[in-house]
């Protein structure tokens, strides 16, 4: 099962869910603002994108707020961040198993789609 981690107000969230939907594939959404990714799950995540550098949304409005923008490669502090936080990653974070793409990254998607049907 596809899982999409964004929030509402996100567009590119809005965009991963409505790219499944068109293609009459079942996602579970889960809305980073009531409930994060476990630390397995990101883990698992971070792995499949590059590291936790990649979730980090050092550009975000969050980030800001709290002061974080000249955070250091220090992947265990971000990840510490990510996991008390979850506002902190950017979205969506797209995930099918093992396999995750995070913000608006169609052509994953598509691989992902294809997947599902296949």
């Amino acid at each position: 099962m596809i899982q999409i981690f964004g929030t509402a107000k996100c567009k590119a969230t809005r965009a991963a869910q409505r790219f499944f939907a068109d293609r009459r594939i079942k996602v579970q959404f889960v809305d980073v603002r009531e409930k994060g990714l476990s630390r397995g799950e990101l883990a698992s995540v971070a792995r499949a994108v590059g590291g936790m550098r990649a979730l980090y949304d050092a550009e975000g409005v969050r980030v800001k707020e709290r002061g974080l923008q000249h955070l250091g490669p220090d992947e265990a502090r971000m990840a510490e961040l990510l996991l008390e936080d979850p506002l902190l990653l950017r979205t969506p974070v797209v995930r099918d198993g093992t396999k995750a793409a995070v913000g608006a990254a169609e052509e994953r998607w598509k691989a992902f789609a294809e997947a599902a049907k296949g």
